[in-house]
């Protein structure tokens, strides 16, 4: 971890958070538009620091961060968690989401016929 003063790559800080598995996956993240910094789109080069608000896009699912601490090195998770913090409503809209994403899941699981309607169609349209 480095002081508050300090500022770090964004690449580099979402590879180090463990956002992003690789360092080159973050940046193509966030050419791709997928990160956003304070609001604006930025470039893997952009500064970051202690208290900046950052906007990522995981999995197709929103997430906003703050930044609480800074790191160039990539640690273990329990370290890389306390370099962020979620906001209460991102962590809502990300549950509801994923909730959402459940259902619907599920609503087509139900859907489709099992073996035994596939037979019974199969009789009553004459087919065995």
């Amino acid at each position: 971890m480095q002081s508050e003063s300090d500022s770090v790559r964004l690449d580099k800080w979402l590879w180090a958070a463990r956002l992003y598995k690789t360092r080159a996956l973050a940046a193509e993240a966030v050419n791709g538009g997928h990160v956003h910094v304070e609001g604006q789109r930025a470039k893997p080069s952009k500064a970051v620091r202690v208290g900046m608000t950052i906007e990522v896009k995981l999995h197709g699912i929103p997430r906003i961060l703050v930044v609480r601490g800074l790191s160039v090195r990539r640690g273990p998770a329990k370290v890389a968690q306390t370099l962020y913090e979620e906001t209460p409503q991102s962590v809502a809209r990300r549950e509801a989401l994923l909730e959402a994403r459940r259902l619907e899941k599920a609503a087509a699981a139900a859907q489709r016929p099992d073996k035994k309607d596939r037979r019974t169609l199969r009789r009553l349209k004459g087919r065995l």
